[in-house]
C-alpha cells in the first residue's frame, strides 16, 4: 500500500443525499434498501478516492451500507483517516495501527506514533496489523515484534485487532495461540484459506473477513465458505483493492459489498437478507453497536 494523501478530507455532500451520477459498472441488481450491511474494512481515506470520496460513500449508503470501519496503514495516513471519520461521524469509524508492509527501518518510531494516538483518544480497533511475507521478508522479525506489541495494546485498551496475514496465516495463528487470553479478539482480514485454517481461526474466537476474493473463480474460497458457519463471518471490501467480479479491473468501493453478500448467499443457499442480518450482527459484536 504505497499511497500518499494530498490534503485533508472535507465532506461536500449532505450525509443523506444521493449521488447525482453513478457509473454504469456500479449499477447493482437487486433492491437492498431494506437491509443493513457493514463494511468492516475499507480504506476510503486514501488518495484514490480524493476526487469523488463523497459520491463513493453515498453510493454505498444507497446500496445498504450503514457503517464503514477504517483500518490505518501508517503515520502518513493518520490525518486523512481521522478527517474522514470527522466528516462522517455516524458512518465512519477509525482504527489505529501499523500495517506490516509499513514495518521498515523506522518501525519503532512508527509504533511510537501508534502508542501516542492510542493514549490521546479512543479507537474502535487496532489495525491493520499482522505479518506479510508476500512482498518482502526482510523485516519478518520486526513484523513479529510489531504485531506482538500491538496485540498487547489491544488487550490494554480492550479493543479488537484487525489482522493482515498474507502468506503468513500459520505464523499469525502461532502468535495468537501464544498470546491468547479472554480479551484477545478480532478479525482475520481478507481470509482466503482452507477449511482447516478457518477452523483454527474461529477456534481462537476470531471472525473471518470475507471480501471480493469470494467472487474469484479460481480462489477456492467459495468452497471453503460453504463449510463455515455464517456466525463466524463479517463482510469487507478492502476498497480500493480486491474488487469483486465482474468488476475486477475497476477500483473497488464499499458499494460492492452488496455483491459479496449476494455471492455468499448463493454459496450458502440462503437469502441475502440472512447474510446481511447475521454478518451485521457479527460486526456489531466485534466492534460494539454504534448508533
Amino acid at each position: 500500500m504505497k499511497v500518499r494523501d494530498k490534503q485533508p478530507i472535507k465532506s461536500t455532500l449532505k450525509e443523506n443525499s444521493l449521488p447525482i451520477h453513478t457509473p454504469k459498472y456500479l449499477s447493482l441488481s437487486s433492491n437492498t434498501t431494506d437491509i443493513m450491511l457493514i463494511d468492516t474494512h475499507t480504506h476510503l481515506y486514501i488518495d484514490r478516492f480524493e476526487e469523488d470520496r463523497d459520491e463513493v460513500i453515498q453510493r454505498a449508503i444507497a446500496a445498504g451500507v450503514e457503517k464503514f470501519y477504517l483500518p490505518n496503514i501508517d503515520s502518513q495516513h493518520i490525518d486523512s483517516l481521522l478527517a474522514l471519520e470527522t466528516a462522517y461521524p455516524n458512518r465512519c469509524f477509525a482504527m489505529m495501527g501499523l500495517h506490516p508492509c509499513s514495518v521498515k527501518e523506522n518501525w519503532k518510531e512508527e509504533l511510537a506514533t501508534v502508542a501516542s494516538w492510542l493514549k490521546k483518544r479512543s479507537f474502535v480497533g487496532i489495525g491493520e496489523i499482522g505479518i506479510d511475507l508476500y512482498w518482502d521478508k526482510t523485516f519478518f522479525v520486526q513484523q513479529q515484534a510489531a504485531f506482538r506489541q500491538q496485540i498487547e495494546w489491544a488487550k490494554q485498551y480492550d479493543i479488537p485487532i484487525i489482522i493482515h496475514s498474507r502468506n503468513s496465516t500459520q505464523e499469525v495463528i502461532d502468535i495468537l495461540r501464544e498470546m491468547k487470553d479472554d480479551k484477545l479478539r478480532g478479525i482475520f482480514h481478507c481470509f482466503g484459506g482452507s477449511v482447516d485454517e478457518a477452523n483454527a481461526i474461529t477456534a481462537l474466537g476470531f471472525y473471518l473477513g470475507i471480501g471480493g476474493v469470494l467472487t474469484f473463480k479460481k480462489s477456492g474460497l467459495a468452497e471453503t465458505m460453504a463449510q463455515v458457519d455464517l456466525k463466524h463471518i463479517v463482510l469487507e471490501t478492502d476498497a480500493p483493492y480486491l474488487t469483486p467480479a465482474p468488476f475486477r479491473s475497476k477500483r473497488n468501493e464499499s458499494a460492492h459489498i452488496k455483491l459479496i453478500a449476494e455471492k455468499l448467499a448463493s454459496v450458502k443457499e440462503i437469502k441475502v437478507d440472512e447474510v446481511a442480518e447475521v454478518t451485521t450482527r457479527n460486526a456489531q459484536t466485534i466492534f460494539g453497536k454504534k448508533e
